[in-house]
């Protein structure tokens, strides 16, 4: 199985900046794509941006301020989050789409979450 622990959530005031770390574990054989969302209290998850071999690409409303980042030898993934805003509270939540095994060794891809951060952002 497959492991995604995130951190680096908090409080922070607006214009502001944090980092959080989404590191898998597990029977990886590779991350074919990762991602970040979020979800504010009363509104459904959304994407905030996403990196694949080809590309990375973020949510209008973030471009310019987040970056997503990768550190390939440790299965970690990042994401730096600059001048925050109070729209920006939500959880966030990492999801990355990995090669990994089932009961007979097959090699298949499937998703997995992390079980979220609390990103609160002050005016």
């Amino acid at each position: 199985q497959v492991q995604l622990v995130e951190s680096g959530g908090g409080l922070v005031q607006a214009g502001g900046s944090l980092r959080l770390s989404c590191a898998a574990s597990g029977s990886i054989f590779s991350i074919n794509a990762m991602g970040w969302y979020r979800q504010a209290p009363g509104k459904q998850r959304e994407l905030v941006g996403n990196i694949t071999s080809s590309s990375t690409d973020y949510k209008d409303s973030v471009k310019g301020r987040f970056t997503i980042s990768r550190e390939n030898a440790k299965n970690t993934f990042y994401l730096q989050m600059n001048s925050l805003k109070p729209e920006d509270t939500a959880v966030y939540y990492c999801n990355a789409d990995v090669g990994t095994t089932v009961p007979g060794a097959m090699l298949v891809r499937r998703s997995y979450w992390g079980q979220g951060t609390q990103v609160t952002v002050s005016s």
